[in-house]
């Protein structure tokens, strides 16, 4: 696990644990308020997964306590990022705040959204070949 913090103290966490595909599935897990600070952060560390060929992103916003305009327009970023690079890229574990956030935008139709982290892995597990 990868952490960095940001000036005023909160933290981002990388890592992929527990992901079936490791090389190429990768989590980011932002913490305290997602603004314009911690967004370019997380474009940053989304647009260096793309240049290693990472096929599937999930930000887990369970340490997320909140999310301004400007953390939504870095999520959509990453998205759009993601995109051009023919990767998923989905988010999981949401507050009621950002649930609302999603909702009042019609981000919720946009973006892949997960219950939990559990839920991805086993939503990825079934899509992986049998061996």
């Amino acid at each position: 696990m990868v952490n960095l913090l940001n000036r005023s103290g909160d933290m981002i966490a990388v890592d992929s644990d527990g992901l079936p595909m490791t090389s190429s599935v990768q989590v980011i897990q932002p913490s305290g308020v997602l603004d314009s600070s911690i967004g370019s952060e997380v474009r940053e560390k989304v647009s260096a997964m793309l240049k290693q060929g990472v096929s599937t992103i999930l930000v887990d916003l369970s340490q997320t306590t909140f999310v301004d305009s400007s953390g939504l327009g870095a999520l959509v970023a990453c998205l759009k990022l993601a995109r051009s690079a023919n990767c998923q890229l989905a988010i999981c574990a949401l507050n009621d705040q950002v649930k609302m956030l999603l909702e009042l935008t019609s981000m919720d139709r946009v973006f892949k959204i997960f219950p939990d982290r559990t839920a991805f892995e086993q939503t990825l597990s079934q899509q992986l070949p049998a061996s």
